[in-house]
């Protein structure tokens, strides 16, 4: 008897779900890690970008099916690390001389134990931290049924075993690193993070159900201000843009797959971040580097 059953990512809003969390995470209860890693530039007027530094880190995500009929969903529960490194020597960075500030500043990475959500058949609008008024829809490009709801449908294309899927998200929302309370730290009043990824998976992986999870590789870029941490505040550049390129991808061996300065970094000193997430009970926000540096930096004023 075979195992694999065929999906229809055109019209079958569960498909999706289940091609999603299977894609971008697992099924299953063992860790499993993904990875990502690449440069980010500035793009200040009409200058030639200039690179600035390496961002790499790790999630793992787990999901599961809960509920039944129209009120099933997939719930998500993951962890995620995001850090800095020297592009010359790829070693994980503490500290960053700001070459248009002549400030060396303490840099912040990004560390997020507490992910957890659920998605339903009904296409989320996704909003960082606290901005839910400000969410946007996570496909904009899908149409409403009669009743006005958006079915939860991925703009996948298929091309023999390769599935690719393209996602975009791009924010627009009140700067939690308030120009009054971090003025140093602070852009401006609104920000507008954007990512823009290409992922690849593989269609007989996705079909097959014995398998827990599908192996992803993908490219992405990253548009966004300058992040908080970099001081930029009262620099006169506040309105510059940071701007990556970057790949991502399943692990296949484990934490071999991982850029090996990052794996040592992130045993030594959050080790925890290579452990499956125990439990399901959370739901955390979703959070960027504002929210975050917000909550954990004291203002500055």
């Amino acid at each position: 008897m075979t195992s694999t059953v065929p999906l229809d990512l055109a019209a079958s809003p569960r498909d999706n779900l289940y091609a999603f969390g299977k894609t971008w995470g697992t099924f299953g209860e063992e860790p499993l890690v993904s990875t990502f890693h690449g440069a980010m530039y500035a793009s200040i007027g009409t200058q030639r970008l200039q690179p600035l530094f390496g961002y790499a880190g790790t999630g793992i995500t787990k999901v599961r099916f809960v509920g039944e009929g129209p009120a099933e969903r997939l719930q998500m529960r993951g962890k995620e690390t995001g850090f800095f490194y020297d592009l010359r020597s790829g070693e994980v960075i503490e500290t960053w001389d700001n070459p248009f500030t002549g400030e060396t500043v303490e840099v912040f990475p990004f560390l997020n134990d507490r992910i957890g959500g659920e998605l339903t058949l009904e296409m989320p609008n996704l909003y960082v931290g606290d901005a839910e008024e400000h969410g946007v829809a996570m496909n904009e490009n899908v149409d409403a049924n009669a009743d006005g709801s958006l079915p939860f449908i991925l703009p996948w294309a298929v091309y023999g075993d390769e599935v690719l899927l393209e996602w975009d998200y791009a924010h627009e929302y009140p700067n939690p690193v308030t120009p009054s309370g971090w003025p140093r730290s602070s852009t401006g009043a609104t920000i507008n993070p954007s990512e823009h990824f290409v992922i690849y998976t593989s269609k007989r992986e996705l079909e097959d159900r014995d398998l827990a999870s599908a192996h992803f590789r993908a490219g992405f870029s990253r548009v966004s201000p300058f992040w908080p941490w970099m001081r930029m505040g009262g620099s006169g550049l506040e309105g510059g843009v940071m701007t990556g390129r970057l790949h991502s991808r399943k692990t296949i061996r484990g934490l071999d797959d991982v850029p090996p300065k990052i794996r040592a970094y992130t045993e030594q000193h959050h080790p925890g971040y290579f452990e499956a997430p125990a439990d399901w009970d959370v739901s955390g926000p979703i959070l960027s580097s504002w929210e975050a540096y917000a909550r954990a930096v004291a203002p500055e004023a």
